[in-house]
């Protein structure tokens, strides 16, 4: 475990055969992008929504997590509070139960919503932040009712907006946000790719 600024945590491991258990079929299966070799297991000291300390884990590939941690150090001395921070198999891979639970996550072998094309999520370097307070809109509407108030983008705990620790964090290292595409925006999304 590494220990930052301010009390940060930040650990690096291989998936190993426990992991890949907890990961196969749901957001790992043979055929997918990303090969297991290439995949690193984080855990990440984050703050709650009530300013507690708390662990959080993600996935994500080797090559994103200097990146990753470079952002959520940004983001703990910022204090920005993060809801949850869990794998998506504990929500069965099923990324709308994830951002139900309001659930920051990263990989997942999965195809971009409605098309037979792997998202950057497939590959572990997309993540998803906050997602009901950072919601996919297209058109002015939103699939969760839990996020149709923040639809507008006014501050508020959790909120990413433009030039705030998180859109700020995540330009640093070069990582795109969604919340700068055209139509739909999704306020959740960053990438290495910013797709």
């Amino acid at each position: 475990m590494r220990t930052g600024p301010d009390g940060f945590r930040f650990e690096i491991h291989h998936i190993d055969t426990a992991l890949q258990a907890r990961m196969e079929p749901t957001s790992w299966r043979p055929g997918c992008p990303a090969d297991l070799e290439e995949l690193r297991y984080l855990r990440i000291g984050y703050r709650d929504f009530s300013g507690q300390d708390r662990t959080g884990e993600l996935v994500v590939h080797r090559d994103a997590v200097a990146a990753m941690e470079q952002v959520f150090t940004d983001l703990w001395l910022a204090r920005y509070p993060i809801r949850s921070m869990r794998l998506v198999d504990d929500f069965g891979g099923d990324d709308d139960t994830s951002i139900a639970a309001d659930n920051t996550s990263a990989f997942n072998c999965r195809f971009v919503a409605g098309t037979t094309r792997w998202s950057n999520h497939a590959t572990g370097r997309a993540i998803d932040i906050n997602p009901i307070e950072n919601p996919w809109v297209e058109n002015g509407h939103t699939d969760h009712p839990a996020s149709v108030p923040f639809i507008d983008r006014s501050p508020a705990a959790g909120v990413i907006i433009e030039g705030d620790a998180v859109s700020r964090a995540f330009d640093a290292v070069g990582w795109g946000w969604g919340g700068r595409w055209g139509e739909p925006l999704d306020y959740q999304h960053f990438s290495a790719t910013g797709r």
